[in-house]
């Protein structure tokens, strides 16, 4: 397995609609690890292809705590089929926005249907903080990150700091 670099604001690569995984084969399942391996090396708790420059459909997650064992789970093509009408605020951060963290108000729960890392269909039922988490990743996936639901205030505030950030390291803006 492989630690990737992470994309990071502003870089428009994190505006693209990631494209479906048309063949999960050995070279889906080997990216799959590595973004695993990138996840927890960040550290984090999730992570889309599209955080590493690899605008594929799918995400990687791990909601366990430091004391659990781990519990990875892999979505390949994942979709929101049912969201609650009930709503949750959860304090979210980014792999790609490092250091910010904003409340963020999303549907308390969540179905998804993806398929495993065998290609196997699933549906998943979640609740809690991996229901915010999928969809913070599968929003990833659609080119829109957490910032696009806090204030446009704020959200601007970030984006001119981490576009100040990427010009002194002569990175591209979005």
């Amino acid at each position: 397995m492989t630690i990737k670099p992470l994309i990071i604001l502003p870089d428009p690569v994190l505006r693209q609609v990631s494209k479906p995984v048309e063949n999960i084969d050995d070279d889906i399942r080997r990216l799959a690890d590595d973004m695993l391996e990138t996840m927890y090396d960040a550290p984090g708790i999730g992570l889309a292809a599209i955080q590493i420059g690899v605008p594929k459909r799918l995400l990687v997650l791990d909601v366990s705590r430091e004391d659990e064992e781990k519990t990875p789970l892999v979505f390949i093509n994942p979709k929101i089929v049912r969201s609650s009408d009930e709503r949750s605020v959860y304090e979210e951060g980014c792999l790609s926005i490092p250091d910010y963290y904003a409340e963020v108000e999303r549907p308390a729960g969540v179905t998804v249907e993806y398929l495993d890392r065998h290609g196997k269909e699933q549906t998943l039922e979640a609740d809690g903080l991996l229901a915010t988490c999928l969809q913070h990743e599968i929003d990833h996936l659609n080119g829109v990150l957490f910032i696009d639901h806090i204030s446009k205030l704020k959200r601007d505030m970030v984006i001119r700091k981490f576009t100040k950030a990427a010009k002194t390291r002569g990175a591209k803006a979005i």
